[in-house]
């Protein structure tokens, strides 16, 4: 067999969705038998869209297999991991491709309802071989925080969906093709296992870069996938501003974030990719063969790589600035929240009021643009710590609150109109402004 009894089969998987093809010959696909070691993405020919996927509806499954290896020793709170291969957009709106991994829990549910959370990990790269699919092999030493939640979450009896929302492409950055991907994985996952179904409650969850792609979800779905009914959505760590965002790091231990979302967002805007091709220095300590390194780096390889560089005066000619045409149209449209629609769901946001990533203002002002649209929100900001403080200082709240939505009882808890904010003191870690996330 090509996977568990608990997976449907191919046939019936296919027939199960609204989302995907009527018929098997739509496209190309195979489901292969999962290979006894992981093979890093850009080797590894399960990451390939089978012949015709374009003609496949979004959050279509064109490929599903058990995931390689040992996934389910590492994340020991699981009873089996699969990679789903599935249809997405990009941010034009084309046809494009993306995996997730798909956690079954070991323990059943807290309750009579089986739940999922989608949990988008801030990988913060542009080297495709850092995706969540394959950097989850490496546990909580690559995973950190993240790894404990996921385990946290199967431990619920939650079903917990992984999606390497960045693409075959590592688009960091590029928002609007993250915000899909992380929607048609939901689509996808949701089709793939018969214990879940459009009636399962389900949840999106994201710290930093993982919040970037929940949070540009939640203002896509409501045009791009209306079908969906999410019970709720926790953001911490906000970046609503990438223009105010690159002020911020620039100069900083973080600056080769800089440089990850302008390679990113680049993959996404051959324009921009042009723009920067052009002006980048091709001599001198800092040149574009330093600058595109960044695309084999992991997030926690950037920090030191980068640490302290002024981006711009240092790989680029003099002039250049985000504010070029080729570089500011792109930022407009995949860094700027609060102006893709108004999120439909509940939503918890945490944010610490001395983030050094991102100004708290920026967060303030994203809350009272989505509340005067008649969003949902419980908005605490943290009184204490800085921004890689805050995902621990948030995480219990963050997974409380959660729980709440995804038992149902978030009504009985919090109001169910408009917003609440709140400034809290929750002191469990300080450490600097700069860590990493």
């Amino acid at each position: 067999m090509y996977f568990s009894l608990r997976i449907l089969g191919w046939g019936s998987l296919i027939a199960a969705s609204s989302a995907v093809p009527t018929a098997l010959h739509d496209f190309d696909a195979r489901a292969p038998e999962a290979t006894s070691t992981p093979i890093p993405p850009s080797l590894d020919p399960f990451y390939t869209a089978p012949r015709g996927f374009k003609n496949a509806a979004p959050g279509a499954v064109l490929n599903i297999r058990a995931a390689p290896g040992n996934l389910t020793t590492i994340f020991n709170a699981s009873s089996e991991a699969y990679n789903i291969l599935y249809r997405t957009t990009d941010s034009h709106y084309q046809p494009a491709w993306a995996v997730t991994t798909l956690f079954v829990p070991l323990k059943p549910p807290h309750n009579a309802s089986n739940a999922l959370l989608s949990y988008q990990v801030p990988y913060n790269t542009v080297d495709v071989d850092a995706s969540p699919s394959f950097l989850a092999y490496a546990g909580a030493e690559a995973l950190g925080l993240q790894f404990s939640d996921i385990n946290t979450a199967l431990n619920h009896g939650w079903f917990v969906n992984v999606p390497d929302f960045e693409g075959p492409l590592a688009s960091f950055g590029a928002s609007v093709s993250e915000g899909h991907a992380t929607l048609d994985s939901v689509r996808a996952a949701l089709s793939s296992h018969k214990s879940l179904d459009s009636s399962s409650r389900y949840a999106m969850w994201g710290y930093s870069g993982g919040s970037v792609a929940s949070e540009f979800a939640a203002e896509l779905q409501v045009q791009y996938a209306p079908e969906l009914n999410f019970a709720g959505m926790a953001i911490g760590g906000l970046v609503p501003n990438f223009t105010s965002n690159f002020d911020k790091i620039n100069n900083t231990p973080a600056a080769g974030l800089l440089v990850a979302i302008l390679l990113g967002v680049s993959t996404q805007y051959p324009d921009t990719s042009h723009y920067l091709d052009s002006r980048l220095k091709t001599r001198g300590q800092y040149n574009a063969t330093g600058f595109f390194e960044a695309r084999n780096l992991s997030a926690f390889e950037l920090f030191p790589t980068y640490a302290d560089q002024d981006i711009f005066a240092d790989y680029f000619a003099a002039g250049t600035t985000v504010q070029a045409p080729a570089i500011q149209k792109a930022i407009d449209r995949e860094g700027l929240m609060g102006y893709h629609g108004v999120p439909q769901m509940p939503i918890f946001l945490y944010k610490a009021t001395q983030d050094g990533y991102s100004a708290v203002a920026d967060t303030d002002a994203l809350v009272d643009r989505l509340c005067l649209g008649g969003a949902n929100i419980l908005y605490q900001r943290n009184t204490v710590g800085y921004h890689l403080d805050e995902s621990y200082n948030g995480d219990a709240r963050a997974l409380n609150w959660l729980t709440l939505v995804l038992q149902g009882n978030y009504s009985a808890a919090y109001p169910t109109v408009g917003c609440t904010v709140q400034n809290v003191t929750v002191n469990i870690t300080v450490t600097e402004p700069f860590g990493i996330p």
